[in-house]
């Protein structure tokens, strides 16, 4: 059987290498080796018109919507908070169009920090704007424990409290039509949302790719390998 083809957002940002400092479709290599080490094949996904969102995520077997920078508050009805960073419109409207398509399509899907963020957002959900305690120095992950919600699709994954790799200062506030929460942080942080039913919609708030704990991965790889 083929492996599944899983695409993962990216950054489009100025960069440089070599001779050359360039716009450039931009994401962490720990986001494609995640996939790859969960048995899937890795596509990158810089963002496009969302009016391609459809086409796109119909040529995939399961979307990864990967961390980055914070969602622009005006998509959830606020005002920005002067701790907010610079919006990036262009992801924005990229991966909300790609997160609509995937759960329209029935396409696996799993939101990382920034994307467990969106998808709160693509259901009506609000965010926090500024919290503390959720990373290390600048630049630097940070850990702490999560606490699953028994019952959950995650919990049955991984059942027990665990430490992970963290580094966000927004998270989930009101939760979106349909999502429930499926893990939480010390502080009562939600760190994990779910969409209960048939298809598998999952969001977390850490960082799997900078962990070594591979069961989440390989749970999306696994619905993106069965038939819709």
């Amino acid at each position: 059987m083929p492996k599944p083809l899983i695409g993962v957002t990216t950054y489009l940002d100025q960069a440089r290498w070599g001779v050359w400092d360039l716009p450039a479709a931009l994401l962490p290599a720990a986001y494609p080796r995640l996939v790859q080490a969960s048995g899937g094949l890795a596509v990158m996904l810089p963002p496009d018109d969302p009016s391609a969102a459809a086409e796109t995520v119909a040529r995939l077997d399961g979307l990864v919507v990967a961390g980055g920078a914070d969602v622009e508050p005006v998509r959830y009805g606020a005002e920005p908070d002067p701790r907010t960073g610079p919006p990036a419109r262009a992801r924005d409207s990229w991966e909300l169009a790609l997160i609509d398509a995937a759960l329209a399509a029935g396409t696996p899907l799993l939101g990382i920090c920034r994307g467990m963020q969106l998808l709160n957002v693509a259901l009506g959900g609000t965010l926090v704007q500024h919290l503390d305690g959720h990373t290390g120095p600048v630049g630097v992950m940070g850990r702490h424990p999560v606490e699953p919600v028994p019952g959950t699709r995650y919990a049955a994954l991984v059942p027990e409290r665990t430490e992970v790799p963290t580094y966000h200062h927004q998270c989930v506030d009101i939760l979106g039509k349909g999502l429930t929460a499926a893990a939480h942080a010390a502080d009562g942080t939600v760190e994990a949302v779910e969409l209960p039913g048939p298809g598998w919609v999952l969001g977390v708030q850490w960082h799997p790719e900078m962990g070594e704990d591979l069961r989440l991965t390989r749970e999306l790889v696994a619905a993106a390998s069965r038939p819709r």
